[in-house]
């Protein structure tokens, strides 16, 4: 079972009160900006201007919690180091069901108690957002982009050259080719 609520006070904003809610389905809209960021001790993003909308749908039983975040994300280059921004657009969906008693769920599953009257959200997008970087951030068009470092990339570049020049001169591999 997931935590379904976040214990910083400055989150609290990613609240969804849903016990006064209809029966159907609600939109709720979140700005994602650096300072959401500042209160995770460990965050691999710092910077970013996304925009969230939570689509709630409440049902007799369960909750559905459909994410739309988009924006950007301002990441480092792998490559050349420079920040660039990374665009990103996340679809994901959470399941929240409605039991009397706390029950023993998996991960995938959210499970509200009649004491619970809202869910924080806060974690959630978080964790969407982290998941969505890619593990190798490097910009789309290498070395055509205002991003770039062009000086950084031209030294990997020459450095790469220099390293193909040394190998080819290497009679060991040579000798090694000759063997087949």
């Amino acid at each position: 079972m997931r935590a379904n609520c976040c214990s910083l006070k400055s989150l609290k904003d990613y609240s969804i009160p849903f016990t006064g809610l209809k029966l159907g389905k609600h939109q709720f809209d979140f700005v994602i900006t650096d300072s959401f960021f500042d209160e995770f001790e460990y965050s691999l993003v710092k910077k970013a201007k996304l925009d969230c909308r939570v689509e709630l749908e409440k049902q007799e039983t369960m909750i559905i919690l459909n994410f739309r975040i988009s924006g950007t994300i301002d990441a480092t280059c792998d490559r050349c180091l420079a920040q660039y921004p990374q665009h990103v657009d996340i679809h994901e969906q959470q399941v929240a069901k409605f039991s009397e008693e706390e029950i023993n769920a998996d991960e995938e599953l959210i499970v509200l108690t009649k004491n619970d009257h809202e869910i924080n959200t806060a974690a959630l997008i978080y964790e969407y957002i982290n998941v969505a970087l890619p593990f190798i951030t490097v910009c789309g068009d290498e070395g055509n982009t205002p991003y770039c470092d062009k000086d950084m990339l031209d030294k990997l570049n020459e450095l790469a050259a220099n390293n193909e020049q040394t190998e080819q001169a290497d009679p060991r591999w040579d000798a090694l080719k000759k063997i087949k």
